[in-house]
């Protein structure tokens, strides 16, 4: 066999493989957006053991057959329209989720654009020092500051109250609403999240320095240099950030739940948790307009997400 066909084998092997993972990881995602457009009697008599065995007191070993179907029997839009129109607390959940991912995406990566500029140029060893500090917060995971950051904001929270008490009773309720809400307290901690920073350092500091240094021949300002030369070779390293970034707040559970006690102002990620298994047509509706976004944004910027992987600072290696 010569080394012509062994290569092509291989190959072969490596895209059936490659296959058969795409659709087992697509298969979940395909099945809710099927299950979506099914009846409730579709539903219940494809997964009628699952279900009784998920509202039983009782967990049972589920001995019937549920039947996984990929094509509705008939395909019918209520499920969509008791998410879109009969039950408002879900489009109210989904715009939450809006409130907070969309501030966090946009200043983390702003802040990170920034941040690694002053990383990348003139590097020194305080600059050694901090970027070490960074890479330390990323290490550790979100649950170990998330106590601490509940502890910072209910101080925060505390202070703020007794300084707006001698306000006018109109103004300081509106404070003192807006402070026990604490969304900012799930927001601040996402801006300043260390992650955005060190890969855009990473990838700054591979810009060759003769592309700097002929900008600041030319009389560029560092704030120009920035703008023209950085940001448009990280731009696929910014996409692709910005992709990760809003994925991973747009599925975020505890730190609402730790640092937000006001229920109404709960992302849709942790109310999905909160679905009856009763309504679990309903559920399929609304984990697929709860995928809309993440898919849609994956759609746009999936050429900019392998150019951030395959380039170096936006150098073709």
């Amino acid at each position: 066999m010569s080394r012509h066909t062994k290569k092509r084998i291989f190959n072969i092997i490596i895209m059936v493989f490659a296959g058969i993972a795409a659709i087992l990881f697509l298969m979940p995602t395909v099945l809710t957006i099927a299950n979506s457009f099914m009846t409730s009697n579709e539903i219940t008599a494809n997964y009628g053991a699952m279900i009784g065995n998920m509202t039983d007191d009782k967990k049972t070993f589920i001995s019937e057959n549920v039947n996984l179907k990929f094509i509705p029997d008939k395909v019918t839009f209520d499920q969509y329209a008791g998410v879109l129109l009969k039950s408002p607390d879900y489009l109210l959940k989904f715009w939450n989720s809006v409130i907070l991912t969309v501030p966090i995406t946009v200043f983390q990566v702003l802040l990170a654009i920034l941040t690694a500029y002053g990383f990348s140029r003139y590097p020194n060893k305080f600059k050694s020092i901090i970027f070490f500090a960074y890479i330390i917060l990323l290490i550790m995971p979100y649950q170990v500051t998330l106590v601490p950051n509940f502890l910072v904001a209910d101080f925060i929270k505390d202070n703020a109250a007794s300084i707006v008490s001698a306000a006018p009773d109109m103004i300081a309720d509106k404070v003192n609403k807006s402070i026990s809400n604490m969304r900012w307290a799930v927001i601040l901690p996402g801006i300043f999240s260390p992650f955005s920073i060190f890969l855009l350092t990473k990838v700054m500091k591979r810009i060759p320095v003769s592309y700097v240094e002929a900008a600041k021949l030319d009389g560029a300002s560092e704030l120009q240099i920035l703008a023209r030369i950085h940001v448009p070779l990280c731009k696929g390293a910014i996409v692709s950030i910005a992709m990760l970034v809003f994925i991973d707040y747009w599925n975020m559970v505890e730190q609402p739940l730790v640092l937000m006690k006001d229920a109404d102002l709960h992302p849709l990620s942790v109310f999905l948790s909160q679905i009856n298994a009763g309504d679990i047509g309903l559920a399929f509706a609304v984990g697929t307009v709860y995928m809309i976004p993440t898919i849609l944004m994956f759609l746009y910027g999936e050429d900019y997400l392998i150019e951030g992987i395959t380039y170096s600072g936006g150098i073709k290696g």
